[in-house]
């Protein structure tokens, strides 16, 4: 389970992050709200699962990169809103339909599953509504949220690669992801790149400790006060 655990925990917390970065740059107010909410969410959810293994403050503030088991995925810079978009829309609706997977189960993660599939089934529906917006926009805004479709697209196959402790259909769970998903990007007037998920390195990479390149450096600005200041209290 602690495997399992730690995976989970380190997709919410690190997306959170990243979704919490918008703070103060978000388009338009009502995002501002909108992304600080869906964060401080992913926020309660990581330390919910964190705390199942050990300390959650130790796991998220004094792990070493390589000890992080989040799928690269959740840890790409935000880039534009289209990329965040694109990104929540691909995460959103695998994690919405995997809790309800694991809700609907008698498993240790059953509780917490139920609790938070409301939650994400928001974070799903906020995703679907800006990609039908953007996608179905302005010539400027369709070109970025099909770029931003196509740059991520292949770090979604290890969305569905084997975790140890996570009993769940991952047949039914990658076929209802690729129905969801083919239906809103579509309707958006978007399509799904034609290649494969992932690519010779990426595929589960991120689960085994293998990280791209920006997540480094999100990780010394995520760590930098706890670390400076080992053992305070506030």
């Amino acid at each position: 389970m602690a495997t399992a655990a730690l995976a989970l925990g380190d997709d919410a917390l690190v997306l959170s992050h990243r979704l919490g970065e918008w703070a103060g740059h978000a388009p338009v107010l009502e995002e501002e709200v909108a992304l600080a909410n869906i964060a401080l969410d992913l926020l309660g959810q990581a330390r919910s699962l964190l705390s199942l293994v050990g300390d959650e403050d130790e796991l998220a503030y004094l792990r070493e990169e390589r000890s992080f088991r989040n799928a690269q995925l959740v840890e790409q810079p935000n880039g534009d809103f289209a990329r965040t978009i694109a990104r929540q829309l691909y995460f959103s609706v695998h994690q919405h339909l995997l809790y309800g997977q694991l809700a609907a189960g008698d498993g240790p993660f059953a509780p917490l599953a139920g609790k938070a599939v409301k939650e994400v089934a928001y974070h799903r529906d906020h995703a679907e509504h800006w990609t039908l917006r953007l996608g179905d926009g302005t010539e400027e805004s369709h070109a970025r949220m099909q770029r931003a479709l196509d740059d991520l697209w292949r770090y979604t196959g290890e969305l569905f690669e084997p975790v140890e402790g996570l009993s769940v259909d991952r047949t039914a769970l990658r076929e209802g992801w690729l129905a969801a998903v083919t239906e809103v990007v579509e309707r958006a007037t978007l399509k799904l790149p034609d290649g494969p998920q992932t690519g010779a390195w990426t595929a589960g990479a991120g689960r085994q400790g293998i990280h791209t390149e920006p997540f480094g450096r999100m990780l010394a600005e995520m760590q930098h006060l706890h670390r400076s200041h080992p053992g305070a209290s506030w």
